[in-house]
This record gives structure tokens, sequence and C-alpha cells, in this order.
């Protein structure tokens, strides 16, 4: 039982679903009340001591062993005939009662399922087994129930399921659902590397090579998408010549990103002339009088 109560106990929701799947009803015992299961308590006293009795000298080799010799006194101990009731043994009464009540196995196998619980962090994914699944972006904060199998990762919101998801085997893995992001992070999918290259491309050659190179500085070109989604906004804001001049001077100096292009509009930076680079340096002249490296 997850909580122990006299009227309304409550199960253990893995051991709940699996009365569930072969239709059995569970009725709970109290807590240090063997009284309450009497029955269950005295069989297994007598199974227990009447076998061990029988194998307490006895050394096995093997486990299989073991359950072999287990099974045979068993067998023997279910045809033997009660005390008070001659005529009767634990085999004959399971075949006159329980027997007859006993129903078909479900077709499908039991699918074993763990149960945990997970807070709904502010980015709207939960944390479970090392990789990080979505929700409904709105229940940010809020306290899920999280049904794992060795398939799928299903998450309850007050017993209610609010998204499913394949399971990760990798490690730190994002799993997200897009319907699940907010509608401004939505709009943010519609854009690929390849469309956001294109719009560059109608500002100028430069901005670009910009685009390109903040795209190819990232592991995953999707975590360059926010440094491009800024340059669209600086191009609303300024003409194509300064958002050419101001890329050109980023890829010149090397400093590629959002905040450096932005830094260099409201500075005009982009209205000064690039300094010209470096003359090349000439190679060292052979002499005598110089020694390398191989010298020392």
């Amino acid at each position: 039982m997850s909580r122990a109560c006299l009227y309304e106990p409550d199960l253990n929701p893995t051991y709940q679903e699996f009365a569930a799947h072969y239709r059995v009803a569970v009725l709970p015992a109290r807590p240090y009340k063997p009284r309450d299961k009497a029955k269950v308590e005295s069989a297994v006293q007598v199974v227990q001591r009447w076998i061990l009795m029988r194998l307490r000298q006895h050394k096995f080799l093997s486990l299989t062993e073991c359950n072999r010799a287990i099974r045979d006194l068993l067998g023997y101990l279910n045809q033997r005939p009660f005390r008070k009731r001659r005529e009767e043994c634990r085999a004959s009464l399971f075949a006159k009662t329980d027997q007859p009540a006993l129903q078909p196995l479900p077709s499908n196998r039991y699918d074993l399922s763990q149960w945990s619980q997970a807070r709904v962090n502010i980015d709207y994914h939960i944390a479970f087994d090392g990789d990080f699944y979505s929700v409904p972006y709105a229940l940010t904060g809020e306290v899920m129930d999280v049904r794992a199998t060795p398939a799928t990762v299903e998450i309850f919101h007050r017993g209610k399921r609010v998204a499913s998801h394949l399971r990760s085997r990798g490690r730190n893995l994002p799993i997200t659902q897009a319907e699940h992001r907010p509608k401004s992070h939505q709009a943010h999918l519609e854009w690929t590397p390849s469309r956001m290259v294109d719009w560059a491309a109608k500002v100028g050659r430069h901005t670009a090579q910009l685009v390109e190179r903040i795209l190819d500085s990232k592991p995953h070109p999707e975590m360059g998408y926010r440094a491009c989604l800024g340059l669209i906004r600086l191009a609303r804001k300024h003409s194509a010549e300064r958002m050419e001049a101001a890329a050109e001077r980023a890829l010149a100096t090397d400093t590629i990103g959002y905040r450096h292009v932005k830094s260099i509009l409201q500075s005009r930076l982009d209205s000064q002339p690039l300094a010209a680079p470096p003359p090349p340096s000439r190679a060292t002249p052979d002499h005598e009088n110089l020694r390398g490296p191989e010298y020392f």
C-alpha cells in the first residue's frame, strides 16, 4: 500500500494495475494485524515448517536442485489429508472450490510499469531517468504522476493523462512535442536553417554569411535559431545597407552573434570604414647566424 487506512487504503499503483490486468480484487489487511489474513498466515507457516523441517539436513549444489526438492514436497503436502477431515486435502478443496472460479488469462501479458512523481520545470519539461519529457506549458510548476514502461512514458495530472512519449534511452535528451510549446515557441519551429539563410540572402551577402556562421558554430543548428531571429528583428529596424555593413564588420572581427551586431548598430560602427588588414609577415631568410629550435 502507498497509504495505510482502515477504511480506504491506497494500493501501490503498479500493484493496482497488476490486479486490474488479471481481473482480481485486492483487499489489503491492516498493518501489523496478521489475524486479518489468518488463513494465509497459517498456510505459510505450515508449508514453511513442514518443508524446511525435511530439507534442513540436505545440501544443494544449485538453485534448480533446491526448487525441485521443494516442488516434490509441496505436491505431497497438497495431497496429504487434513487431520480433522480425513476425506479431503488441499488439492481436493482447490479443485472443488477455487478452480471453478478461475478465469482464463488475458490475451496480452502484463506490462510492468514504474510510477513516480516529478515537478514540471520552467521549460515545461519533467526530468525522468536522465532525460526530459515535455508537457503542456500551462502546467509549469505542477507535480505530475509519471508512468513508465520499457517502451513509453505517460504523464498524468490529477488522474488525467496530459502527455505520452516514446521512452528515450539517451542521456540528457529533450523529448518535446510541438503542441506543448507556447504559441511564441511554436512560431520558432516554422523557421528552418535553410529558410533563415534564404531570408538573410535577401538582405545581403554578408548577412547570409553571418547567419551561416552562427548556425555552424552551434552543436545543433536549433541552438542558433534565437540569435538568427534576433537578427531578423534588427533588420526590421535598420536598413539593408546598415545590416550589411554591420554583418561585414562582425565577420571581419570574428565577433559573430546577435549582441555584437546590435552593439555595432547602436554605436554606429557600421558607418566607419574597416581597418586595413595587417600586411603579411615576411618569411625569415636563411642565415648561418640564425639557429632553429633543433639547435637547443
